[in-house]
């Protein structure tokens, strides 16, 4: 059974991208849809292709981290801390987003995920150089989404609650 932690790390960053997906399904044919968007953003049918893809290398790459460290150790507490911080900062994204219409709180989350990515890449590049490299294709993804996050935010003001 030693290949259940591996199924299991590397399947759960799915699940927040599951319910993630849930979010957003109805908010892209409605409310997306009409907001203004830079003619660089990907297409809507990228995205699911790109965060399983990105889900499946984080997750693989925190297995890889824990067995690494003997499992759930005193060693595991910042790298594995700040990556469990990391997937909850990402999970937190889309409601923000996507469920609240939140853009510029969406900004800001979005920029201390992307840090914290960052920090996690940081933390297990002495312990595992490919565990770290496996996030770096997720870090210029959210890149790509900060900038995309800013563009949307700049270019659809919210309207001020009185």
């Amino acid at each position: 059974m030693s290949w259940l932690p591996m199924i299991g790390m590397t399947a759960l960053p799915h699940v927040g991208g599951l319910y993630g997906g849930f979010i957003t399904r109805k908010e892209v044919k409605t409310w997306y849809k009409t907001l203004n968007k830079p003619s660089w953003r990907p297409p809507n049918k990228a995205f699911p292709v790109v965060w399983t893809c990105l889900y499946t290398g984080m997750g693989y790459g925190s297995y890889l981290i824990w067995k690494e460290l003997g499992g759930f150790t005193e060693d595991a507490l910042v790298p594995l801390g700040l990556y469990g911080l990391q997937l909850a900062l990402n999970w937190a994204w889309t409601p923000i987003f996507f469920g609240a219409h939140k853009l510029k709180w969406a900004m800001v989350e979005i920029v201390f995920l992307t840090g914290t990515v960052g920090a996690t890449m940081v933390s297990w590049y002495p312990i595992n150089r490919t565990a770290s490299l496996l996030l770096a294709p997720y870090l210029s993804w959210l890149c790509l989404a900060t900038a995309l996050n800013y563009r949307i935010w700049k270019d659809n003001p919210e309207e001020k609650e009185e």
